[in-house]
């Protein structure tokens, strides 16, 4: 069991991306996930309504030296499916539905910034629209992010010795 004061196994990589420390509780025992670390992704800012992330162009580009299509999508759907989470709370999670981008501008070199601003909060559903901007403000893609808000499972609760459950015939 995990308390608010002590450290996940992942209390340093969130620290290291920039995660809020009031979030730590929160992502600790899961981290951030091994792509984000891959990308090189820093947040910025996280919550619900707004989040803000960069990410490295370098290591992240296609073989014409620019930056990789899925990269907009990866940032993008980090950020979208991070502020579903937040705005799903305690006892519920988000699960994204459908991704879209468009790419409107290339790069090759620099960071890159994605600005993840909340089109819909609902009790079953979270969209978001995310931003991405080279270092000089200019928009190189816009995506839109849907996730589905779900219950948690709990877990299910063992039998006693001999004890039926329901549906087990």
């Amino acid at each position: 069991m995990m308390d608010n004061f002590t450290p996940g196994p992942f209390a340093e990589e969130l620290s290291a991306a920039g995660i809020p420390e009031h979030l730590h509780a929160w992502l600790g025992q899961f981290g951030i996930g091994a792509l984000v670390v891959k990308m090189g992704i820093r947040f910025q800012e996280m919550s619900p309504g707004r989040s803000v992330a960069t990410m490295p162009v370098e290591g992240n580009t296609q073989v014409a030296g620019i930056l990789h299509g899925g990269a907009h999508v990866v940032l993008a759907e980090t950020l979208g499916s991070f502020a579903a989470g937040m705005h799903a709370g305690p006892g519920r999670h988000a699960v994204g539905i459908e991704v879209n981008a468009t790419h409107h501008r290339s790069i090759s070199t620099g960071t890159v910034t994605g600005t993840c601003t909340a089109i819909h909060l609902g009790r079953t559903l979270a969209t978001h629209e995310i931003v991405m901007t080279d270092e000089q403000g200019r928009r190189l893609s816009t995506a839109r992010i849907t996730n589905m808000i779900r219950d948690n499972i709990p877990e299910p609760r063992p039998k006693a010795a001999g004890q039926s459950v329901a549906g087990d015939d």
